[in-house]
C-alpha cells in the first residue's frame, strides 16, 4: 500500500457495551467496531488502527487517537470522518482527523494524556448518569484530598499504584504533570495530566483520594504508600465507569490533539 495517507483521528465512546479498546476474539470491542467501519467504507478492505493506549471494560473516551493507514487514499481526514461516521454504531464517534506523516505513530508520539474521572456527590444520582459517573454518598475532605494530590504531583514511582503486579526491573517512574480535584455542579472530577500512565493507575489514585476524603487515609499514609512503592490494601481502584480519556497531545505546547 506505498500510495496509501497515514491518518491521526480523534474519537469519543461510550465505553458501557464494550470489552474495552482492544481486539478480542468473540467480545465487542471499540477497535473491532472501527475496524469494521473501516473496511465497510473502503469495500472490505481490511486497516489495522493503533491507538495512543489501551482502555478498559466500560472505560470511556471523548478525546482517544488512533493512527491508519488509508485504504482509500483519494478520501482527506474529513471525508473519513463523516464516512466513518456513517457507519459507526451510536456509542463511537469520529470527532476529527488530520494527515500525519508516514512515519507517525498515534501511541509512540503522544507527549501527554489527560485523563477526567467523574464523581456524583448529589443524594440521588440521575439514572441517565450511572454509566458515567460514580456516586459518592460520604462529604468528602475536598482540602484533605488537595493535600494528597499535591504529594502525588512531580516524578514519582507510582508502582504502588499499579493495579497488576509489575516486574523487579520494570520502570514505574512516572511524572505527573497534574493532579487536581475541579468542582462541579453535581459533584467533581480528577484530572490527571502524564506522558504516561501505569495500568489502572488514574483508577487506583481517584480510589486512594477517595479514601483520603472519607477519612479512611490520611496525607501522611499516601506518602508512606508513594515512598514504600508496593501495593496494598491501602490502595483500591475506583469503578471503571466514571473515567474518561480525554485528551491526547501530541504538541509539547498543546493540550490537545485538534
Amino acid at each position: 500500500m506505498s500510495d496509501a495517507k497515514r491518518f491521526l483521528m480523534t474519537v469519543g465512546y461510550d465505553g458501557t457495551a464494550f470489552k474495552g479498546w482492544q481486539v478480542q476474539p468473540g467480545a465487542r470491542t471499540v477497535q473491532g467496531e472501527i475496524e469494521a467501519g473501516i473496511a465497510r467504507v473502503s469495500g472490505g478492505a481490511a486497516a489495522r488502527i493503533h491507538a495512543s493506549g489501551r482502555t478498559d471494560t466500560g472505560v470511556h473516551a471523548r478525546g482517544q487517537t488512533f493512527h491508519f493507514d488509508a485504504p482509500r487514499p483519494e478520501f482527506d481526514a474529513a471525508q473519513w470522518v463523516k464516512a466513518l461516521n456513517g457507519v459507526l454504531p451510536e456509542d463511537v464517534r469520529m470527532f476529527a482527523g488530520r494527515a500525519v506523516p508516514a512515519d507517525f505513530h498515534a501511541r509512540f508520539d503522544a507527549v501527554r494524556k489527560e485523563y477526567r474521572y467523574f464523581v456524583f456527590c448529589g443524594r440521588v444520582m440521575p439514572p441517565e448518569l450511572r454509566f458515567t459517573r460514580l456516586r459518592e454518598p460520604a462529604v468528602l475532605d475536598f482540602d484533605a484530598m488537595r493535600a494528597a494530590c499535591g504529594v502525588l504531583t512531580g516524578e514519582h514511582d507510582f508502582r504502588a499504584f499499579s493495579a497488576i503486579r509489575v516486574a523487579a526491573d520494570e520502570n514505574t517512574v512516572r511524572r505527573m504533570h497534574e493532579l487536581s480535584i475541579q468542582e462541579t455542579e453535581d459533584g467533581f472530577y480528577v484530572r490527571a495530566v502524564s506522558g504516561g500512565f501505569l495500568y489502572r493507575m488514574v483508577r487506583q489514585l481517584t480510589g486512594t483520594l477517595l479514601r483520603v476524603g472519607r477519612g479512611e487515609l490520611t496525607v501522611e499514609d499516601v506518602v508512606r504508600v508513594l515512598k514504600d512503592g508496593v501495593r496494598t490494601p491501602d490502595t483500591v481502584s475506583a469503578p471503571p465507569q466514571g473515567l474518561f480519556l480525554w485528551r491526547v497531545a501530541y504538541d509539547p505546547g498543546d493540550s490537545t490533539t485538534n
